[in-house]
């Protein structure tokens, strides 16, 4: 297994110029990276000081277990589009080294145009989500009760995110590939 940073995307979409999109999508993916990472280390300290108020001091703590678990889904979601622009992702290579390089670029538009499908969908019925969230108040069922668009919302931005990625490397793996004929 190995990861899409090996190989010829790399150097292809590296020799690609950069449109104002891709320069844009960066940029925010940069920001989405920080709060995501910054996202991890909060839900830290919250499970650690959950951990460190209930055994020592014997105080119930209702909060914690979803505000890290938004804080997790946030991460998680807001940083996909960023791993996806770095071919970040796990991947089995097996068949990239025993397919000719025209075969391996078609392989990668399918593949990518099958993850836009499924991401695009996503994202759709993510914002449906968060609409109904939204319109009808959605509440956590536990005793804290937080409002459910807090989550879907970091969900919803994250697959648009990815869904807009996916599709700017699409956009450019097709230009590569009618440049190369």
């Amino acid at each position: 297994m190995a990861h899409g940073l090996d190989g010829v995307e790399t150097v292809q979409a590296a020799a690609l110029p950069r449109s104002a999109a891709d320069r844009i999508l960066a940029f925010t993916n940069d920001l989405m990276v920080k709060a995501s990472s910054a996202a991890l280390v909060l839900a830290g300290f919250v499970l650690t000081y959950s951990v460190i108020v209930r055994y020592f001091l014997k105080i119930s703590t209702d909060w914690q277990d979803e505000t890290s678990v938004f804080l997790i889904i946030g991460a998680v979601f807001l940083s996909s589009a960023a791993v996806q622009a770095l071919r970040g992702h796990v991947a089995i290579e097996t068949i990239v080294g025993l397919l000719p390089s025209r075969v391996n670029q078609a392989r990668q538009i399918v593949v990518d145009l099958a993850s836009l499908a499924f991401c695009a969908f996503f994202a759709w019925k993510s914002w449906a989500l968060l609409h109904e969230a939204w319109v009808d108040d959605y509440h956590s069922g536990s005793t804290w009760g937080p409002p459910l668009w807090i989550p879907y919302s970091l969900m919803t931005i994250g697959m648009t995110l990815l869904s807009i990625q996916i599709l700017l490397q699409v956009i450019d793996e097709l230009r590569r590939w009618n440049s190369a004929r």
